[in-house]
């Protein structure tokens, strides 16, 4: 994935530790960064039917505010960087944001959320799902103290011979081929033609070979731990700046009720993780 243009998504409450990572991406891509500062409106105080309470106007008056600061502040670091930009802002309610935010990451290559993002605990489910889920491109989720990059030189690839793993390894085939060093990771693989075929890992090894990408397939063992914590402990072992995952194996609220690999992996990732669905 060649990205020329960048979504940010930034909240009204965080600092500006996501923005200027985003810069640094972008500077280096040569893309354009898209910011989008995002507040949800609280949602009315009283019963069906009741007039709203004037704190609640209130309330939303000041957020409405901090979104306006919060737009200039970004334009105003911005405009002393050396790269193509744009800012827009969001102030939406909580059943609509999904939509809006999957109607702007569909007209940029990448879209990305930091940590200071991933720490609104009210923000951050709903806007992953509406950049996974309403948009076809993937995301790259940075987690706090963690630049952003789309030059690694160690990438993680977790592969379960599924459509969703797929998708991810086209996705950031540019930065598969330009690593240099590819782990595909499987995790307690089950040789069968139709799981992940006789020599597990050989298959995904020939294709990503053919596109130029040094690769190794490292077999790993559950152990009795979940699928996320031996990717994750595995990426810090070897050293990986980039994490490659297909979002959902599972049934989308399958994985909302009882987690899954996607939601613990969104939640605790080590490194910089790209996923798509």
């Amino acid at each position: 994935m060649r990205a020329k243009t960048v979504l940010s998504i930034i909240g009204i409450n965080q600092d500006n530790e996501d923005l200027r990572s985003a810069i640094e991406l972008c500077r280096a891509a040569g893309a354009h960064l898209s910011v989008l500062v995002t507040a949800l409106a609280i949602a009315p105080v009283g019963g069906y039917g009741e007039i709203s309470s004037s704190a609640w106007a209130e309330e939303r008056e000041r957020e409405l505010q901090k979104l306006g600061q919060q737009a200039e502040t970004a334009k105003n670091l911005l405009q002393s960087s050396d790269i193509s930009f744009d800012v827009d802002s969001l102030f939406t309610e909580y059943g609509w944001i999904e939509n809006e935010i999957g109607e702007r990451a569909r007209y940029a290559d990448l879209t990305l959320v930091g940590g200071g993002l991933l720490a609104q605990d009210d923000m951050r489910w709903r806007i992953l799902n509406g950049a996974l889920f309403h948009s076809p491109a993937p995301i790259l989720v940075v987690p706090k103290g963690r630049l952003a990059s789309l030059q690694p030189r160690v990438v993680l690839v977790a592969w379960d011979s599924r459509n969703e793993a797929s998708h991810a390894v086209r996705a950031a085939m540019e930065q598969l081929t330009t690593a240099k060093n590819v782990h595909v990771a499987i995790v307690d693989p089950h040789a069968s033609t139709r799981g992940n075929g006789e020599e597990p890992g050989a298959d995904i090894a020939a294709f990503l070979a053919r596109h130029g990408v040094h690769i190794s397939v490292d077999i790993l063992a559950g152990g009795g731990r979940t699928t996320a914590d031996v990717l994750r402990q595995h990426a810090v072992d070897i050293g990986a700046e980039l994490i490659v995952l297909g979002a959902y194996g599972h049934s989308r609220m399958r994985e909302r009720i009882f987690g899954g690999t996607t939601r613990s992996m969104l939640e605790a990732t080590p490194v910089p993780l790209m996923m798509t669905r």
